[in-house]
């Protein structure tokens, strides 16, 4: 089984909605079994709070389910709990690196580092475009699951 953590700054827009177009990704391919897909934050901002309400938003306009979701923190132990610990842009991997230490097995990626266009993901918290944020994280997660289809 394959395991993806998605972090973001406070886990109620970009991770959360990369956890669910993954999770709706896996499942409409018939590989469910074969994933664990959850999301994380790398600050204190949101912890316990709800999905983001553009999330939701945008995620029900193009059919996919919001999984049940509440902000929580990640922490060190999850380095040694998930194969892919995938950031949203270059600040979330620097915090990451920061809460882990290291990385000496390679785990930490950005999501747009899969495609052929490497960047970072807006956040919409600011930009309040969640359309593009979600173009993008669907994006990512395309690129992503077809090289994590590679290895299984």
């Amino acid at each position: 089984m394959l395991k993806i953590l998605f972090v973001c700054h406070g886990n109620t827009c970009r991770s959360t909605m990369a956890e669910s177009v993954m999770t709706h990704m896996v499942r409409k391919r018939g590989l469910g079994k074969r994933f664990l897909i959850r999301s994380a934050a790398t600050r204190n901002d949101e912890i316990g709070n709800p999905v983001h309400h553009g999330t939701v938003n945008v995620l029900r306009k193009h059919g996919i389910p919001v999984v049940p979701h509440r902000a929580v923190r990640m922490t060190a132990s999850d380095y040694d709990g998930y194969d892919y610990i995938i950031g949203m842009d270059g600040e979330n991997a620097r915090d990451i690196l920061r809460i882990l230490g290291s990385d000496p097995q390679g785990k930490v990626h950005s999501l747009l580092d899969f495609t052929e266009r490497p960047r970072a993901i807006a956040d919409p918290w600011y930009t309040g475009n969640f359309d593009e944020t979600y173009a993008d994280v669907t994006e990512g997660c395309e690129a992503l699951l077809n090289r994590l289809i590679s290895e299984l």
